[in-house]
């Protein structure tokens, strides 16, 4: 299947795509907010620049994107156009992924994965049942985890993030 776009309309779609305060950061930050917990926004000290770090917990947040992180939920679709181009650049993205959270854990950190689909989209969870699940993380002090439209599971520090 052709792309609907013209190549330099479909440029400056992707230029447009930022990579912080995000909607589902955004809706992170409520979810928090909501908790009453208090973060430092894209920490620039820790690997990955978490999008929220919690250090009275010592535990941080990602906000992962379906399509870039590769989670295998209805949100992803394979590109119909240069597709080796971007499941390359999908792969790197989940490598990189791999490799933060693994320093992060070595440097005794938490970490919590929120997919994209838990946050927004026709499947995602309300706001009653995020902040069930995060204060549940939060405040257990073990292990890593994600959160998807699954609910939350275990996530594995020393391999990629399972998919749901």
């Amino acid at each position: 299947m052709a792309d609907v776009h013209d190549k330099a309309t479909r440029s400056k779609n992707m230029r447009a795509i930022g990579a912080q305060n995000t909607a589902i950061e955004k809706r992170m930050a409520s979810l928090l907010e909501q908790l009453g917990l208090r973060w430092l926004a894209q920490d620039t000290r820790l690997p990955g620049r978490p999008d929220f770090t919690l250090d009275e917990y010592r535990c941080v947040i990602f906000t992962h994107g379906c399509f870039w992180h590769h989670h295998h939920c209805y949100l992803f679709k394979v590109p119909a156009t240069r597709t080796d181009f971007w499941l390359t650049k999908i792969a790197a993205n989940v490598a990189r992924d791999k490799r933060d959270i693994g320093l992060l854990v070595e440097q005794g950190w938490r970490v919590l994965v929120v997919w994209e689909c838990a946050l927004r989209g026709r499947e995602k969870l309300s706001d009653s049942a995020l902040c069930e699940r995060l204060e549940e993380w939060i405040c257990g002090g073990e292990g890593c985890a994600q959160i998807g439209i699954q609910g939350i599971t275990n996530l594995d520090p020393v391999s990629p993030p399972r998919r749901e």
